[in-house]
């Protein structure tokens, strides 16, 4: 039998909602089918359907049929009708309504890139405590890894060389040259660091010239490759081939987590404000660059267009279902995306409850405790800095790949604020709460705001309080209401629930002294210790002078 702290009330169990959930799904379903479905509102009244076809009721309704999802995840109710709302809603209900309205689908779509990124950056924020500003660089990186390739630039990168890098024997001596420098500094730095003991100034000379050693060899192999690939340029005017696309999603994986690597080596020693504010200006120097080297990136004009990979099989169930040849594209990338998050989450719940997240956690809670323990700082942080930033590159090749068009513009510092407010929203460190919290950010931000602003477009209110031009106000209060009155987040994890409310319930704290005065036994006689103690206010302590 389970003893119950005194002064607390045993838990309550939470009523069955099989049937409500399923009632609650079929009903917004409905709804939504109505908002999107002309034939549907055709038997409907004039002034019921005109009102459906209302942008913010339209909104509200979608909002309101994704919290099924929230229903089914949060209720207790039996495993089938769970799954059914699960898997009804994904796989069925939101693909046959974005058949009559991409925005749906492309909602969707932004939903689960930026509910990725909030995921990768609750690694980095939520688990290892390390405020990360310029998290939305390592999107950019992903994007850029795709987008130069998956278009034109990399026949106009080409080109350059072609003009400006001599002949193509002389690619050949800079790969081969560029290769043995890589070699040999990697070789050096390999060396050095088996040296125990804190290094010396000749060391540290050495280690330094080994790095760059390194990036100079890695440059001049990529410059001996772009040359000895520029004949070619004439073939890829239209970019490489588009099943590429699945290599390129590793590729860019590797990509943003060596950039990561790179940015955390020089910086995590710092923490707190001071970390902040050096990931915030390394995330712009990113976007900077990508403004700058127009050679490689096009510069503020971006890159366009952007080809997507065509998979057969998918395009033929498209097809079969009714959809047209334009929305192939969103079609595969909704699913794709689906699959990725699934990937995301189980790798997300692995790492929470492996050695490396019980460490992640550790450096979070006390840093200098966590080193006492054995924990290696160094190591653990960078890890969680290649994790996030992964996460991120992945998602970056699909979001080139949707929008068909980048630009540094689309990488900017509120982007990556937005994605921290995601995390924060939905809770520190809680994987469902990070997902809710991507899910209304956007919503908010893509759906709903833009609709309260088209929904008011007609009465013509003052400039001033027209909510067209005041959304980002709108989302800034919302965001402070919520800190107010739920700071620990909408899904919170265990912990961070408990350390949020741990003022809350007295009874949290009590030592075995104070349950005593809650119990009906009267305590023994009051035990004095001389050494901690006295007996009366004037006496000193120490026992008897």
């Amino acid at each position: 039998m389970t003893a119950i702290r005194p002064g607390s009330q045993p838990p309550t169990a939470a009523p069955d909602r099989t049937w409500w959930l399923i009632i609650v799904g079929i009903i917004t379903s409905s709804l939504l089918m109505l908002t999107q479905e002309p034939t549907w509102r055709a038997a409907l009244p004039g002034g019921i359907a005109k009102f459906l076809t209302n942008p913010l009721v339209g909104s509200l309704l979608l909002t309101l049929f994704l919290s099924n999802l929230l229903f089914a995840f949060r209720w207790k109710a039996a495993a089938w009708a769970k799954a059914l709302v699960f898997f009804g809603s994904l796989f069925i209900i939101l693909p046959w309504a974005g058949r009559d309205n991409t925005a749906i689908f492309d909602l969707a779509i932004q939903i689960g890139i930026f509910a990725a990124l909030a995921l990768g950056l609750n690694i980095v924020v939520g688990l290892a405590g390390l405020l990360d500003l310029g998290y939305i660089a390592f999107f950019a990186v992903g994007a850029y890894t795709w987008g130069i390739f998956g278009s034109g630039q990399f026949a106009k990168i080409l080109g350059y060389f072609a003009d400006n890098g001599g002949p193509v024997g002389g690619g050949l001596r800079y790969l081969l040259g560029g290769l043995l420098l890589t070699i040999l500094g990697a070789v050096v730095m390999s060396i050095i660091s088996k040296v125990k003991g804190k290094w010396n100034t000749g060391q540290r000379w050495a280690n330094f010239l080994a790095i760059m050693g390194l990036v100079a060899g890695i440059i001049m192999s990529l410059r001996g490759v772009l040359i000895l690939m520029s004949p070619q340029a004439q073939s890829l005017m239209s970019g490489v081939n588009p099943n590429f696309f699945w290599l390129f999603l590793v590729l860019a994986l590797f990509a943003a987590a060596s950039v990561g690597v790179i940015i955390g080596l020089p910086v995590l020693k710092l923490k707190g404000d001071y970390l902040a504010i050096i990931t915030l200006g390394l995330g712009e120097v990113i976007r900077v660059l990508a403004n700058n080297l127009s050679t490689y990136s096009n510069g503020s004009q971006g890159i366009t267009p952007i080809v997507s990979p065509t998979v057969p099989f998918m395009n033929a169930i498209a097809g079969a279902l009714g959809f047209s040849p334009d929305q192939y594209n969103l079609f595969f990338l909704y699913f794709l995306v689906i699959a990725i998050i699934a990937v995301i989450i189980l790798a997300n719940v692995r790492l929470d409850r492996s050695r490396i997240g019980r460490a992640w956690v550790a450096i979070r809670e006390d840093e200098v405790a966590a080193q006492a323990m054995g924990v290696p700082l160094m190591q653990t942080k960078l890890i969680a800095f290649a994790t996030g930033a992964s996460f991120a590159g992945i998602m970056g090749v699909i979001f080139a790949a949707k929008q068909t068009f980048i630009s540094p513009e689309s990488f900017i510092l509120t982007q990556s604020t937005s994605i921290l407010s995601m995390v924060v929203l939905g809770g520190l460190g809680s994987i469902p709460g990070v997902i809710l919290g991507a899910a209304i950010v956007t919503i908010l931000n893509i759906s709903l705001l833009p609709s309260l602003g088209e929904a008011t477009a007609a009465l013509k209110l003052p400039q001033q309080i027209n909510p067209a031009q005041l959304q980002r106000l709108v989302f800034g209060t919302i965001l402070v209401m919520m800190m107010l009155f739920r700071p620990e987040g909408m899904l919170p994890s265990a912990r961070q629930q408990r350390l949020m409310h741990e003022d809350d319930d007295p009874s949290d704290n009590e030592t075995p002294q104070d349950s005593l005065k809650h119990s009906a036994v009267e305590p023994a006689a009051e035990v004095y210790s001389p050494g901690t103690a006295s007996i009366k206010d004037d006496q000193r302590t120490g026992g008897a002078r």
